[in-house]
């Protein structure tokens, strides 16, 4: 009998680029936020700092974003979108289940001018 089943292993890194990727197309978005961490998580991981943090669960992912969003910005949808598109291109690229992304807007990007 012979079995043509292949199984598909993604790095979380790489992952972690995959929604970084996507989360930067959505309108609003400046750029991924560097995520507050513990003293105990930038011991413990070399990714303390990074602006994406995945999760893997029985097969399946979780996802957290942090990201900088431009102040002319409608925050809840931008938050709506980067979940959503996170979500599609994940799943559409790896065929694994993305069970949850959680989008924390880290930092708000002022304009220059409304500093003077």
């Amino acid at each position: 009998m012979n079995n043509n089943r292949t199984e598909l292993s993604v790095n979380t890194e790489v992952l972690e680029k995959m929604a970084e990727i996507a989360a930067k197309e959505v309108d609003g978005v400046i750029g991924i936020a560097k995520r507050a961490i513990d003293l105990k998580g930038a011991v413990k991981s070399k990714n303390a700092f990074k602006g994406v943090k995945i999760e893997s669960i029985n097969g399946a992912v979780k996802i957290k974003v942090y990201i900088c969003v431009a102040e002319s910005a409608n925050v809840k949808t931008v938050a709506e979108k980067v979940q959503q598109i996170v979500k599609d291109k994940v799943q559409n690229m790896t065929g694994t289940a993305v069970t949850q992304v959680d989008v924390i807007v880290a930092d708000v990007k002022f304009s220059e001018d409304a500093n003077a």
